[in-house]
């Protein structure tokens, strides 16, 4: 979805710092969390926390549902990000965290690096019980996420001629690149590479990126992690 086509209660609700931070902290539990939990990890009063969480809701970056864990009296809500499954909701979820992580002094850079390592940890078990040579595990994993790769006959690159957060690289690429590097750079450890020697070169044209493997990929790996 373009930028001037997203809705007001959008950009509304991804304005305020305080309430991407309250998404990305929603997303990072990995549980649903009540207004309560939220405005203690938040430091807020649970009042200010609910009105945040409504603009959150308001926007389609939410989901809410009753606690049905038996206690009696009326359930509490319970709010989780939206599932990254849909593609606005996808695409609207990918620039909010991106967002809260460019604030960092670093420009998001260190934590995106470790978020696409920990992204990788997904595949680590068929990455490592792969018999395949070469590069061909890691272009057939970037073929999964829908990069649309192509490795090149020296089998020394990898051009990604489409990208699934193509929207959210363009307006936060320090960080979003940042997290593609950290997933190609951990899968490059895993397959017993020089992870260090492997960079990635974000819109060389205006839909590819290119993946430098840095060094030879053809020999058997050495040092499998």
């Amino acid at each position: 979805m373009e930028s001037e086509q997203r809705s007001p209660a959008w950009h509304a609700a991804l304005s305020s710092p305080v309430r991407r931070n309250v998404l990305a902290f929603l997303v990072e539990s990995g549980e649903p969390q009540d207004a309560a939990a939220v405005a203690r990890q938040m430091d807020l009063h649970v009042t200010t926390a609910r009105f945040h969480l409504d603009h959150l809701l308001g926007a389609g970056l939410l989901e809410r549902a009753p606690d049905r864990s038996g206690q009696r009296g009326r359930p509490r809500i319970r709010f989780t990000a939206v599932s990254a499954a849909g593609g606005d909701a996808h695409e609207q979820l990918s620039h909010a965290l991106a967002s809260v992580l460019a604030e960092d002094d670093d420009g998001g850079r260190a934590r995106a690096l470790r978020a696409g390592e920990k992204w990788s940890e997904a595949f680590s078990g068929d990455l490592e019980a792969s018999t395949d040579e070469g590069a061909t595990p890691l272009v057939e994993l970037l073929d999964q996420l829908e990069f649309a790769p192509e490795l090149d006959d020296a089998g020394q690159s990898i051009a990604l001629r489409a990208c699934p957060f193509r929207e959210a690289a363009r307006a936060n690429p320090g960080v979003v690149c940042a997290v593609h590097l950290g997933l190609i750079q951990r899968v490059a450890r895993t397959l017993g590479h020089d992870d260090s020697a492997v960079e990635l070169r974000p819109f060389v044209g205006p839909h590819l990126c290119v993946v430098d493997l840095g060094t030879d990929w053809s020999t058997p790996n050495q040092n499998p992690s």
